[in-house]
């Protein structure tokens, strides 16, 4: 072993060990004690992750990530874990080859969407590029499947409305034909409210352990103020609160309102897309529609409402065929 200055107050220590040559840094000149202790250490944990299962792997990547991530992305990483086969789990990581992890997507593609296949596949690429670097991974993903953001109508929302009225919902679901997400609505509070001006600073999602934990916003753009109907802000003042029950109990309401209604089944977000189609339809500028909708690119935002505007432009062409048509027949 051998302690090696590498910079102007940088110094290094270095071992060979089984044939491979490893190194610890320090910011000053160890002692020798100390020098042994960090490459005893070090060795320790080359022994741990030779022998380490792609589970422990996984759990170690994700609490490594703890402070950095949010509660709800930790969650669903526990959730991978779980949904990945026994086998995969079980092999050493050092064992895992390209192969495996194609045959493992394989798998995962016969019962899931290609996008969650995606995302499980981008949690077993960051895992083993975490601990098996030298791993080359090229893995042949399922097509992605061109979705059509649906958007409900203003009938359908306004029938929603209608049945909401007077109940708990009727606050939650305004908020969100205003552009909030659910979680940032199961947070707010009364003392977010100035005037007709609300205050969205945080959001409630569920953590790693399935229990409500409140957080900053999803970006940072997130972070924004939003004018909202004088008689809502009323109602929030005369309850004393937002909205304070269990957030999925929001989406089993809507469910259950959607079928007596005969109208189609669509989420709490979908209400985010109807926001942004209605602000594109009266001309609102997008950096608006994006700041009011706390949309940190416009990408997203345009894919929602660029259906609505296609359908916009078929109608004027109808409008100005019929025009012609008239003219010529008439």
């Amino acid at each position: 072993m051998k302690i090696e200055k590498s910079g102007s107050n940088s110094y290094r220590v270095r071992k060979m060990y089984k044939g491979q040559m490893y190194t610890v840094s320090f910011d000053r000149k160890p002692t020798q004690k100390e020098a042994m202790q960090a490459m005893a250490q070090k060795l320790d944990k080359v022994e741990k992750y030779k022998s380490m299962t792609f589970t422990a792997a996984g759990e170690e990547y994700i609490e490594s990530k703890r402070n950095v991530l949010s509660p709800s992305t930790l969650r669903l990483y526990k959730v991978t874990i779980n949904n990945i086969s026994d086998k995969f789990n079980s092999m050493n990581v050092h064992d895992i080859t390209t192969v495996d992890i194609q045959a493992e997507v394989n798998r995962l593609a016969k019962g899931h969407s290609p996008k969650t296949v995606r995302n499980y596949h981008g949690f077993i690429s960051s895992v083993l590029g975490t601990f098996c670097p030298s791993l080359k991974i090229s893995t042949t993903l399922p097509q992605k499947v061109k979705n059509e953001p649906y958007i409900p109508s203003d009938e359908d929302v306004q029938r929603i409305l209608d049945c909401a009225k007077g109940t708990e919902y009727e606050v939650p679901i305004v908020l969100a034909c205003y552009g909030l997400r659910r979680s940032e609505i199961c947070a707010l509070s009364p003392s977010d409210l100035d005037g007709d001006i609300i205050h969205i600073s945080r959001a409630r999602v569920f953590g790693d352990s399935g229990e409500c934990v409140d957080k900053g916003t999803k970006t940072t753009s997130s972070t924004r103020d939003i004018i909202i109907p004088a008689e809502i802000s009323e109602q929030i003042r005369l309850k004393g609160y937002v909205y304070k029950g269990h957030s999925n109990s929001i989406t089993v309401y809507l469910r259950t309102v959607e079928d007596r209604l005969g109208i189609p089944r669509f989420t709490m977000h979908k209400l985010r897309h109807y926001f942004a189609s209605k602000m594109s339809a009266m001309n609102i500028p997008d950096a608006d529609i994006m700041r009011m909708g706390g949309w940190e690119t416009d990408h997203v935002m345009k894919s929602v409402y660029r259906h609505s505007m296609m359908q916009r432009d078929e109608d004027a062409k109808r409008e100005a065929a019929e025009k012609l048509r008239n003219a010529l027949f008439s």
